[in-house]
């Protein structure tokens, strides 16, 4: 009987399974939370726009620590950024990345 429940959920249609590439791209995604210094940056930005040095200083860690990881977060398309004269602001890309974070902090406080 076992063998016949396995067998029903194998034939189950998989249309709902994205392509090798979207599945790729959303765990290069996953990939970008797997450090907490990135995590914390992006929390630090929910309260609005804000340079390197104030993000620097915020978590004690060096400036060029913080550029590192804003590089990565700029590349996931998780973070944006304006000039002003020399000095660069960064802030969430979007509202999605206050969702993502949020969905996650949900799930791990059940």
């Amino acid at each position: 009987m076992a063998e016949h429940i396995h067998a029903d959920h194998c034939n189950t249609s998989t249309d709902h399974i994205p392509c090798d590439e979207m599945l790729y791209d959303l765990a290069e995604l996953y990939k970008v939370f797997g450090d907490s210094t990135r995590v914390k940056i992006l929390c630090i930005l929910f309260e609005g726009e804000m340079c390197v040095q104030h993000i620097s200083e915020m978590l004690s860690v060096s400036q060029s620590a913080v550029s590192h990881q804003l590089r990565i977060l700029k590349g996931a398309r998780l973070v944006k950024y304006r000039r002003d004269g020399k000095t660069v602001y960064y802030s969430l890309a979007d509202d999605h990345v206050r969702e993502i974070i949020g969905c996650g902090i949900e799930h791990i406080s059940e």
